[in-house]
């Protein structure tokens, strides 16, 4: 339950901190005793990134990557292998695979995946786009890459369907990853090692 100080603006500080995602009652407290105690020069910096980041950023018009342009920095890397795309849940995702320096392909963020109990259904994710990439042919294979949960392998397992019919090879990741762990979380050689030992679906 949410502590109320009985100061609206101190209240109403908390309540935003608490509705980001893995925030709960204790942590928004802490963050907003945090943010009162540092000069306000400091807070207006935080505030004015956050302004920043929700005006400027979207998604790439191709991968679905984060961007502040109309491509994202890996859809225009000409050096960056065309006929290999990895599909991921999320950008986070992203981030963690490039740490590894072990993929030099491209990107799809499907930004979730499906989970029927929680409404989320394939329309609501970025099958289309992924599916309209693999028109023109130059896409030789597609690496499943989503977390291995029952939520991750159950949108491989429907991505696997709609793409093989394509003749596009379609592999998944040989985790080294534990069962419902997440890749964000994962170091870089045990990602190095899935990202290579990866299997034919």
């Amino acid at each position: 339950m949410m502590t109320e100080s009985n100061i609206a603006s101190f209240d109403y500080l908390i309540e935003q901190f608490h509705r980001l995602p893995g925030i709960g009652s204790k942590t928004a407290l802490r963050l907003a005793y945090h943010m009162i105690s540092i000069p306000q020069e400091e807070a207006l910096k935080l505030a004015d990134a956050i302004a920043q980041a929700r005006q400027k950023l979207h998604y790439c018009r191709i991968c679905c990557n984060l961007t502040d342009k109309e491509l994202c920095y890996i859809c225009t890397d000409d050096k960056r292998n065309a006929e290999v795309i990895c599909v991921v849940e999320d950008i986070s995702d992203v981030m963690a695979l490039e740490r590894t320096g072990k993929f030099n392909g491209r990107y799809h963020v499907l930004h979730g995946v499906l989970s029927p109990m929680k409404g989320v259904l394939p329309d609501m994710l970025r099958i289309k786009e992924l599916l309209a990439r693999l028109q023109d042919k130059t896409v030789k294979e597609i690496i499943l890459a989503t977390n291995a949960t029952v939520e991750g392998e159950a949108t491989a397992m429907y991505l696997s369907k709609l793409i093989k019919p394509l003749g596009v090879r379609v592999t998944r990741l040989a985790y080294g990853v534990p069962v419902g762990g997440d890749l964000e979380y994962t170091d870089e050689v045990t990602l190095s090692f899935a990202i290579e030992g990866r299997r034919e679906l």
